[in-house]
């Protein structure tokens, strides 16, 4: 990192940033305001509440100005939400805890965009679905390895 800008990393719930232990320390000595950050954080990250959310804080010491890069929740995080539960499995090859539809697969894909690898939304959707299995997820009732197996197939077919 060059000396014209500091960056803080933090995670943060969605729309609950505070001024507190973990954002104020590495504000604080910055100069910034860090009710200003703290509100802007909030209001581009409301969209994700109950999710943890990566976001990066770039300060530049001279002006004392920031500016904000929200990241995106991860996939499990995106599919739980979907799926209503607060959790994923501890034991995915054998227990179940909820199920997700196949366009809640391509709404998560989609929020994801270029984080996911793939040429394609169907291999997008392909790596969401991946996420279902080692989750304990359903999939519009399937389960997800075979639902998987089903789509590799076809697209090799063409």
């Amino acid at each position: 990192m060059g000396s014209l800008a500091d960056e803080v990393s933090v995670l943060v719930e969605g729309g609950k940033a505070t001024a507190g232990a973990t954002l104020g320390a590495a504000l604080g000595p910055l100069g910034v305001n860090v009710g200003q950050v703290v509100q802007q954080i909030n209001e581009q990250t409301k969209g994700f509440a109950g999710m943890r959310v990566p976001v990066v804080v770039r300060v530049d010491p001279a002006t004392r100005s920031f500016t904000l890069r929200v990241g995106r929740p991860p996939v499990a995080a995106l599919l739980l939400k979907e799926a209503g539960q607060a959790k994923g499995s501890g034991k995915s090859k054998t227990e179940t805890v909820g199920d997700v539809t196949m366009d809640a697969v391509q709404k998560v894909a989609e929020a994801k965009g270029s984080d996911l690898e793939g040429n394609d939304m169907d291999a997008k959707m392909n790596q969401v679905i991946g996420t279902c299995v080692s989750m304990g997820l359903t999939v519009d009732g399937q389960d997800p390895r075979a639902l998987l197996k089903e789509r590799l197939a076809a697209r090799g077919a063409r």
